[in-house]
């Protein structure tokens, strides 16, 4: 590998910056205003907010990942580490005991940067942190033993699209490819479903916070190296407000924004007691949303 193809991360490691970020990023967690929530509470002594996570990284699995989007999984599957609670907590969430059960384990530093190194060498593609935003301090922190230890894949941030801007931008030039959640713009369809009432708001200044950072998806040769992908869960009777999304993706970041229009939703956790959640969505409601991504100009997008 020559270091023009290096992931960016690699190029902060040798100039002591990504120590700078990790120490940013734990600053961000005392008092904790490291997601739009700005819970204020003091982690690093063991407070606990709407995440009700610490200090130290909570993670619930790892593995080789053959189900996420084609251009992370290509041949040798994408690298996933799954991190427990969340801090959204949908009504709806098809990973439930993750995220509300807090299944997981809390693990050291040096041990959560070795799972990167073993997915490494399994032969994955990239290393995807699911669910991060909560434990962006933990991630950075073990990043640096894993690059000390070899680590050189691109890292993907697989997050729910409630980031904070200040946050992201310690990530600069350490994630290579955002892949962001969006899941509806009202505020009354948040505040109803999650624990983020300007959820819409919030989602849009993330996502164009990290098309800043690395632009449209660049995918060689089946696998994505770096860029946006944004992901879109359809929900029964428009619920998910797909039309206001794809006009902004359209309009406000760019028309070659690669979307996975999802048609997998259920009702799992607290949704049967909430309708129309307590249904799947039928195929008309899907097609349409795939329509409706063509009329506002998204061409580039997985069904």
């Amino acid at each position: 590998m020559t270091k023009s193809s290096w992931p960016s991360y690699l190029e902060l490691y040798e100039s002591k910056e990504l120590d700078e970020r990790v120490e940013r990023a734990k600053s961000l967690i005392s008092p904790c205003r490291l997601c739009p929530h700005e819970c204020g509470v003091d982690r690093v002594n063991g407070e606990l907010g709407i995440c009700a996570t610490g200090s130290k990284a909570w993670v619930s699995s790892f593995s080789p990942h053959f189900g996420e989007e084609r251009p992370l999984v290509g041949s040798g599957g994408s690298g996933t580490i799954f991190f427990t609670s969340c801090n959204l907590l949908c009504l709806f969430c098809q990973n439930e005991d993750i995220s509300h059960g807090k299944l997981g384990r809390f693990v050291e530093a040096v041990e959560l940067g070795g799972m990167m190194i073993r997915l490494q060498s399994s032969g994955c593609h990239n290393i995807n942190f699911v669910t991060p935003t909560h434990q962006v301090f933990q991630i950075l922190e073990a990043l640096v033993i894993a690059v000390r230890a070899g680590l050189n894949l691109p890292i993907v941030y697989n997050t729910g699209g409630y980031d904070s801007v200040e946050t992201l931008k310690i990530l600069d030039g350490i994630v290579d490819i955002y892949m962001p959640d969006f899941k509806f713009m009202c505020k009354k369809t948040a505040e109803k479903i999650t624990t983020a009432r300007n959820y819409g708001e919030r989602a849009k200044e993330a996502i164009k916070e990290m098309h800043r950072q690395v632009g449209d998806l660049v995918i060689e040769k089946g696998v994505a190296k770096r860029g946006l992908l944004v992901r879109h869960l359809v929900l029964p009777e428009g619920l998910a407000d797909t039309r206001d999304i794809m006009r902004f993706l359209a309009k406000e970041i760019s028309k070659d924004t690669y979307v996975n229009i999802m048609s997998q939703y259920y009702p799992s956790h607290r949704a049967w007691d909430f309708s129309p959640l307590d249904r799947r969505i039928s195929m008309t409601e899907y097609l349409e949303a795939t329509q409706i991504a063509r009329e506002e100009g998204i061409w580039r997008f997985d069904k």
